[in-house]
């Protein structure tokens, strides 16, 4: 397995205790390997989910820094594999990732436990870095009415209709009614507000931190009543009846949660609902993956049910939890297939790490869901209990 790996660097190593001399990286290879097999995935091997490792020091640097390293040498162009997401599927299924973590990990949890990375003043990061790399990018990976969040394939059999699905979902979890005030935390390029508008005839408030996807949804809902605000939520103190929030959640940081839902208690009126639309960890220790923290999504700190819990003690009751994160893989995967699609036309423009980076972070997490690491939770609150009890619309 490690026959053709060679450098002209050498280390030594105990052999039963003598001394032998091996080429470097070797060793790294062949535990990688041993590691892999676990997973029932092998080096070089001809299943569509196995690694070709192309440069044997990727496995040192995997094996020194855990997802971190996996992603970077990926990126680096050290390894593939054709199947990408089915590979990382099996990683985390076989809980590798918990057993390779990096001295780097350390310092990511220690700043999430001990600094607010999600402070008004650091909330806008993650417009700069991802929200705004272009209107007409976003527009060629998703689907028609630009939904950047998990899709509902209960009775679809596109990307269009699971997203159309989701979104008359929520409409009905809230009992939208003709001239009812919805506000949108986090509302991305308006496609909720846009179908509740039209579809439900709500007058929508939306918030996002994302000056391009503000331009490009005032500019595609003119004419209706919705209304975009460049703002942190922190900042809104009017009344709605009510309140959705679809992908944000995740980007408010385990030190804003009670304030989060604080601001959502006092815009609801009475008797109104906020619906909660988020991915969230299995367990409450978890942290965010330290690649995806870097390259994709910074200062990103997915919730457990048991935080979200004690965040809304004493506000709201929780009158309903769904859970359908298994339909995250496919809306994934189908992301992916439309932005390959697409890629040529942006290559030029992002340039081929970008490309590697954006299509590994696509099927990485479509393994993670796949492996029922991560969840999707949409959670129906409300601020006093709805009398006679609370019905999820069939």
């Amino acid at each position: 397995m490690t026959e053709g790996y060679r450098n002209p660097t050498e280390w030594t190593i105990g052999n039963d205790g003598a001394e032998a001399r091996a080429p470097a990286h070797t060793r790294s290879v062949e535990l990688l390997a041993d590691l892999l097999r676990e997973a029932d995935v092998r080096l070089d091997g001809d299943r569509p989910w196995d690694m070709r490792l192309h440069r044997a020091e990727a496995a040192y640097r995997i094996l020194l820094h855990g997802s971190l390293g996996l992603g970077e040498s990926y990126m680096d162009g050290d390894w593939d594999a054709p199947q990408v997401d089915e590979m990382i599927h099996r990683i985390v299924r076989a809980r590798l990732d918990r057993r390779v973590r990096s001295p780097k990990f350390i310092g990511h949890v220690l700043r999430t436990h001990l600094m607010n990375l999600q402070s008004p003043r650091r909330a806008k990061m993650v417009g700069e870095v991802h929200y705004d790399l272009g209107n007409d990018f976003f527009e060629a990976m998703l689907d028609p009415r630009m939904a950047y969040t998990c899709g509902y394939w209960a009775n679809a059999q596109d990307l269009a209709a699971a997203q159309e699905a989701k979104l008359d979902l929520v409409c009905r979890k809230l009992g939208l009614q003709p001239g009812m005030r919805l506000l949108d935390i986090g509302c991305g390029w308006g496609s909720l507000m846009k179908f509740a508008a039209e579809r439900y005839g709500a007058q929508c408030v939306g918030l996002t931190i994302s000056a391009a996807q503000a331009g490009y949804g005032r500019e595609h809902c003119a004419g209706l009543p919705v209304e975009f605000r460049l703002t942190d939520f922190r900042a809104i103190d009017e009344p709605f009846d009510r309140v959705a929030s679809l992908g944000m959640f995740e980007h408010v940081g385990r030190h804003n949660q009670r304030t989060y839902f604080e601001v959502a208690r006092r815009c609801l009126r009475p008797g109104g609902l906020l619906l909660l639309h988020t991915i969230g960890n299995n367990y409450r220790s978890a942290h965010t993956d330290p690649w995806i923290d870097r390259y994709i999504f910074p200062n990103g700190d997915l919730p457990s049910l048991q935080q979200i819990a004690r965040a809304v003690e004493q506000l709201f009751v929780i009158e309903d939890v769904h859970n359908f994160g298994a339909d995250y893989d496919r809306t994934l995967m189908a992301w992916h297939a439309r932005f390959e699609a697409a890629w040529p036309r942006f290559a030029e423009r992002y340039g081929e790490r970008f490309h590697r980076m954006w299509s590994y972070y696509l099927r990485c997490c479509a393994g993670a869901f796949r492996a029922r690491d991560m969840q999707l939770w949409q959670i129906v609150l409300s601020p006093e209990g709805v009398p006679g009890g609370y019905r999820r619309p069939a």
